[in-house]
């Protein structure tokens, strides 16, 4: 099992096959998917099954993230290639409700950030957000990234964030 990311307060790895459950649990807490696409329980099957293609293939992936001081599962986050402009990485992260306000959203956007301009040659990385997502505007905006002009997809207006390479 690779280990994308470990600190004394959280861990970020792949999946393992017998997790699927673990990962579809995180998507039946309607507060949990408030702010994501809406999206049926089949896709969140198919993409399970795509993420473990995507270890094989050393590709950008999801990633689970774990606690580190009780193996509690926390949630999800991904890195992958932007389909607006695909010399982009772009992260994003879910998390159970009972992590919230903790500090780990932060963690993990530091951490995915971190990866992206090491693992792949891109200079920026972005990220988007429900324009009424505030929590995960604030933590984007304390990582570092700076707000664009809002993004339009599937004609839904959304908050628009870069970072870029150092």
């Amino acid at each position: 099992m690779h280990i994308l990311y470990q600190s004394p307060k959280i861990i970020i790895r792949e999946f393992l096959p017998q997790e699927k459950q673990t990962f579809l649990d995180l998507f039946k807490d309607e507060q949990v998917t408030q702010y994501l696409p809406d999206t049926s329980p089949e896709r969140y099957v198919e993409m399970f099954n795509e993420l473990l293609e995507n270890y094989e293939k050393k590709n950008l992936s999801r990633w689970a993230i774990f606690s580190a001081l009780d193996n509690g599962f926390i949630g999800m986050c991904v890195a992958r290639i932007f389909v607006h402009n695909t010399s982009q990485i772009e992260i994003g992260y879910v998390l159970s409700r009972e992590y919230w306000g903790k500090g780990i959203a932060t963690e993990v956007c530091k951490a995915l950030t971190q990866y992206s301009f090491t693992a792949t040659e891109t200079n920026e990385v972005v990220a988007i957000t429900d324009l009424d997502n505030t929590g995960s505007q604030n933590v984007l905006q304390k990582v570092g990234f700076v707000r664009l002009d809002n993004l339009v997809r599937n004609d839904e207006e959304l908050a628009y964030f870069k970072i870029e390479r150092i």
